[in-house]
């Protein structure tokens, strides 16, 4: 497929509404963030992006561990589907048990803090006994089960903001990149605000550029222009204090790991945007798959954070920008504390953590479906 055709597909799936999107999901030609197709997996390198958009075609676990770990494939609900989709690859590659486990083993370890993408292999090694057929129907599955649940996380969140919000009209700020390229289709944080775009009432989305690799001015820009929705891009460090002066209503960003009391692990910047949303007395929002929380943590303390190392800190796109040998810290991500988020939204509820609730009490509903 050419690069044009390749962001022709792309733009149809952002532009669709809901009922759309979903007669549109039947079709085989369409491209999505990672897929299966012909043997292998193929996926959208979200390192390209903006300025080109290159469908990579990934047959081996080694070239799939190293799209995962140098963010060509990113966003945790399609690290869960890299996941499966890796177990599947290794199914058919793999005739010793012992062999498919330890890479097993090496794609499940590739981003540590991502829970999704432990639970997408996990997942689909379960079924690794009844052949690779069965191990590829189980990873089609999850693929399908994200595209389903960022519909319902869509709905369930728009609902939400039209309760938290007094006005006629939304101005939603969030950060790093929760649309369809960081699931397989429309996305969570971002897919809530493109469902209240959808709906007429988004005056306008404020990413934050999130530094260090940009993926809010890279990634959710292009997303947000794909769409014509209204944004205003910020430095990250403009947003707790646009917050404070009451330039935007509420914050709605994604997670990497709920754990079992409701703390959140994030792209790092996020734990600035729930302290300034409480200061500013606006609603602070989650949006996740319930693949996301791990009842197995049980804090945010027992979160493990990736260091993500110098490089990214140092200089970018190869550019230099510190001194040679400068020491750096590079957290990728943050723990928000659960007294500090209003609501987490997923595809079979809404939680209140700031109001009491838990996630082992609350019970599911149904998903949201078109």
């Amino acid at each position: 497929m050419s690069q044009r055709d390749a962001l022709t597909c792309v733009q149809r799936v952002t532009r669709l509404n809901s009922h759309q999107l979903c007669d549109l999901c039947q079709l085989e030609d369409l491209v999505r963030t990672i897929d299966w197709a012909d043997g292998a997996i193929e996926l959208i390198d979200q390192t390209k992006l903006p300025s080109q958009v290159d469908i990579r075609r990934v047959t081996t676990i080694d070239d799939l561990i190293t799209d995962i770990q140098r963010l060509a494939v990113r966003g945790a609900p399609a690290l869960g589907v890299a996941g499966a989709l890796g177990v599947a690859l290794l199914a058919q590659q793999r005739e010793d048990r012992q062999e498919l486990e330890e890479d097993a083993s090496r794609l499940r370890a590739a981003r540590p803090t991502a829970v999704n993408l432990s639970w997408g292999v996990d997942r689909a090694m379960k079924t690794v006994d009844s052949g690779p057929e069965a191990v590829l129907d189980e990873a089609r599955t999850i693929r399908d089960e994200d595209i389903a649940a960022c519909l319902s996380i869509g709905l369930y969140g728009a609902d939400l903001m039209h309760d938290l919000i007094k006005r006629q009209s939304a101005r939603i700020m969030t950060i790093c990149n929760t649309g369809g390229l960081a699931t397989v289709e429309r996305g969570t944080a971002l897919g809530v605000i493109q469902t209240i775009f959808e709906q007429g009432w988004l005056e306008e989305a404020l990413p934050l550029e999130t530094r260090p690799l940009l993926q809010g001015a890279r990634l959710t820009t292009w997303e947000l222009s794909q769409m014509g929705a209204p944004y205003r891009l910020m430095v990250d460090s403009a947003g707790p204090f646009l917050l404070s002066r009451g330039r935007a209503d509420a914050v709605c960003i994604g997670a990497d790991r709920i754990t079992a009391n409701g703390d959140t692990a994030n792209k790092i910047g996020s734990f600035s945007l729930a302290l300034a949303a409480q200061h500013a007395g606006i609603p602070f929002v989650v949006a996740a798959p319930e693949s996301t929380i791990d009842m197995s943590t049980p804090d945010g303390e027992a979160i493990t954070i990736e260091d993500r190392g110098p490089d990214e800190v140092a200089g970018f796109h190869g550019v230099r920008t510190a001194v040679p040998g400068a020491p750096t810290l590079n957290p990728a991500f943050d723990v928000t504390p659960h007294h500090l988020i209003t609501a987490i939204v997923t595809d079979r509820r809404i939680v209140h953590p700031n109001q009491g609730e838990t996630l082992s009490t609350v019970p599911f509903g149904s998903t949201r479906s078109v």
